[in-house]
């Protein structure tokens, strides 16, 4: 099959959950068989400067940018409150992407074109217009109105207050163009029901973020170390700003600190706010932005996850257990993988039970690498990137099949 995918941001370095994702399908499409061709906006929150690509980003037949000033902007974004459009989809509808776009679909042929989040979906009518005969597939990674419903709950009275007027249209949006897609594709079983919920009529399958596990290599090492405690992940979304300002407030500084004298906890991600690059705290660390996830993982034996907010997937518990790590998530935060507790993850939501899961881990001392090898066979059998794409390409057959079928008279 001939592929098109369409990435809101480019899908390089692997720093973030969307990149890990669409990276990986793409490198597994190719390893298929498939003809792979990339059209990505080049942000100028996440601008990637293309001559840096690493050697081994070569599983795209093809690959095309378009640089795009999605910046939040504050007269357009108070403009909008007069609007009947969705601010959060507006930033990304772009000229220049979309005469882009007609150009390689003139061009060339395309049996499927990704989009890869809601954020694509400004361009379905273009592609419509210009490829008719292409099946659209709209890959979510979330259920995005759910995702702004949550950290509006949580939000200073002002940004609340705004917050609470744009996204019923943002919500409006996703349910109207679900249906515009010939395939919704949900990144776990629970957004397809929501979806579902939500008027989704189309054809639906699940997919869940898939990741090469070879590229993961445990450090049996770090379980005979101290305990230490590590989080990574993008800093300037908020659902994980949020996580680690209740973690440190609520568990870190009243329990875990003066229970357990020894222990170290370690945060690292790209576009920290000031508070957390100017934190001040005994036995807490900021490393920024680490030169390699794996590497800054496998330094310490417990990969923290206190999400409050969010939705889909977080790759990053995926990286972690195929590197063999304990992973303490709440259960927001391990949504889409179906691990279970005390056997392949330690769930902790409140702050009993993020001490009471710490205290386990001391007194099983190295035996908690059992939970770590348990945790990457999990990661093996369930989310094995080519596996994934198989699954996702015989979807795509499917579809193609029952397009051609004769209509009953």
């Amino acid at each position: 099959m001939h592929i098109l995918q369409l990435c809101h941001k480019f899908p390089y370095p692997l720093k973030d959950g969307a990149a890990i994702a669409s990276t990986y399908l793409a490198k597994a499409y190719a390893a298929l068989g498939h003809e792979v061709t990339l059209l990505s906006m080049n942000t100028r929150k996440h601008w990637v400067d293309m001559s840096k690509l690493s050697d081994d980003f070569d599983h795209y037949n093809a690959l095309h940018t378009v640089y795009v000033d999605n910046r939040i902007q504050l007269f357009p974004a108070l403009l909008n409150l007069f609007s009947t459009r969705s601010y959060h989809v507006e930033r990304f509808d772009d000229p220049a992407f979309s005469t882009k776009l007609q150009e390689i679909l003139v061009n060339q042929h395309f049996d499927v074109v990704q989009l890869e989040s809601l954020y694509l979906a400004p361009y379905i009518a273009v592609i419509r217009t210009f490829a008719p005969e292409s099946k659209v597939v709209l890959r979510t990674h979330n259920v995005e109105h759910e995702i702004w419903e949550r950290i509006a709950e949580k939000a200073n009275p002002l940004k609340k207050w705004y917050l609470d007027r744009i996204t019923p249209r943002l919500k409006n949006y996703e349910a109207a163009r679900i249906n515009d897609c010939d395939l919704v594709v949900g990144i776990s079983a629970r957004d397809v029901v929501a979806f579902r919920k939500m008027g989704l009529k189309r054809p639906a399958t699940v997919a869940p973020i898939g990741i090469d596990t070879r590229d993961y290599h445990p450090d049996p090492a770090s379980f005979t170390r101290p305990l230490s405690l590590s989080f990574i992940g993008s800093l300037d979304w908020m659902p994980n700003q949020e996580g680690l300002k209740w973690f440190l407030e609520k568990v870190w500084l009243p329990f875990l600190a003066p229970n357990f004298p020894e222990l170290t906890f370690h945060i690292a991600g790209r576009a920290a706010p000031r508070w957390l690059r100017e934190l001040s705290m005994d036995r807490v660390f900021f490393h920024g932005e680490v030169p390699s996830a794996p590497d800054f993982l496998n330094q310490h034996t417990i990969m923290v996850v206190p999400l409050l907010s969010g939705g889909g997937m977080r790759a990053k518990i995926l990286e972690g257990m195929a590197l063999g790590k304990v992973v303490v998530s709440t259960r927001l935060g391990m949504e889409g993988i179906d691990a279970d507790d005390r056997q392949t993850c330690l769930l902790a939501d409140g702050p009993e039970s993020w001490v009471e899961s710490i205290r386990w881990c001391y007194e099983e001392g190295e035996n908690i690498a059992i939970i770590g090898h348990h945790a990457r066979v999990f990661c093996i059998e369930n989310f094995e990137n080519i596996a994934v794409a198989q699954r996702l390409s015989e979807s795509f057959q499917r579809l193609n099949a029952a397009a051609s079928l004769p209509v009953a008279e």
